[in-house]
């Protein structure tokens, strides 16, 4: 499964309107969809009595659930900034995205319980031409759902709408799973591989989960950009030519709002003014390169230090293990 980790400076040439038409959009079809699928795989699961068709459906009556708190989510992250929450409203995304997993989550423990039962009571699954077709027809559904979620994310940096195509891109392995199920079980007449399959579905569907809380854990808890953006934060701020250097860089997401603050060291026998003036001509190079960024800079006369040297963060540009 491919991570939805990416680079802030992936979505530098969308407008802030424009990424919020899309991702409202977005989390409209994805709504839509849901509500279609669930009609047809309900109907499905009556005929045939599949335990792998039940894991479909029930992925996504889940799927329907966490849209409709997705598009509610991205309503709220897309408020401006008021009195009460003056950063804005983006970690609304991490919060749904947390509330997908759980019901994901749920999901997945509700289906290895039901196909473990199964497992030890086989029982046969009938009509599967029918199943099968059902399924074909909701995974075009389900591809084309999720061709544009991530056509949306990878242009807005959205996390509900990444956490969104996670899980609707997980049904994609799970209808064809559904679909070998009831080849093997209803074609062949192997009535255990259907719950044997649900069961490995069911932790496919946990491992999805898994990674929805991962990525709305670190930015609820505020971590850092990739390291590639703070190294490009601080070399567009060093290609002024009268900036020293920079340190206390610190930085943030909030939704699609990205926070940057760092203390800029310049000459300090430098007039006011003119100190204003350059990190002004800084923080414009900061924010053509990072457009929904809100930047906060301090400046600091060079050599000065705010805090002994070892408690100042590792800068960006210092050798990590990885190339050290």
């Amino acid at each position: 499964m491919k991570s939805t980790d990416a680079p802030a400076s992936y979505r530098r040439h969308v407008t802030p309107e424009r990424a919020a038409t899309l991702m409202k959009r977005a989390t409209y079809a994805s709504v839509a969809v849901a509500l279609v699928l669930i009609s047809m795989k309900a109907w499905a699961v009556w005929a045939t009595g599949s335990m792998a068709l039940l894991a479909t459906f029930l992925d996504s009556l889940l799927d329907g659930a966490a849209s409709l708190v997705n598009l509610i989510a991205v309503r709220v992250a897309l408020t401006p900034a008021d009195r009460q929450h003056r950063f804005g409203h983006g970690k609304a995304e991490a919060l749904a995205g947390l509330g997908q997993a759980a019901l994901i989550g749920a999901s997945a423990l509700f289906l290895a319980v039901e196909s473990i039962g199964r497992l030890l009571d086989p029982a046969p699954v009938t009509e599967s031409a029918l199943g099968i077709a059902i399924i074909v027809v909701s995974l075009g559904f389900t591809l084309a759902l999720v061709t544009y979620q991530r056509y949306v994310q990878r242009l807005t940096g959205s996390l509900a709408i990444a956490a969104d195509s996670l899980h609707y891109a997980s049904d994609v392995v799970l209808n064809l799973g559904v679909i070998a199920a009831l080849i093997i079980a209803g074609l062949f007449n192997v009535p255990w591989a259907d719950p044997v399959i649900a069961l490995a579905l069911a932790v496919w569907i946990g491992r999805a989960a898994w990674e929805i809380v991962s990525r709305s854990t670190s930015e609820l808890m505020d971590k850092e950009l990739p390291h590639e953006d703070r190294l490009r934060i601080e070399e567009i701020a060093l290609s002024h030519p009268q900036v020293h250097t920079i340190h206390d860089l610190r930085t943030r997401t909030a939704g699609r709002k990205v926070f940057i603050q760092f203390h800029l060291e310049i000459p300090g026998d430098m007039p006011l003014r003119q100190a204003h003036d350059i990190a002004d001509t800084v923080e414009l190079a900061i924010a053509t390169e990072f457009p929904d960024a809100e930047i906060l800079i301090h400046q600091d006369p060079a050599g000065h230090e705010d805090v002994p040297e070892e408690m100042q963060p590792e800068s960006p540009m210092a050798p990590t293990p990885a190339n050290a």
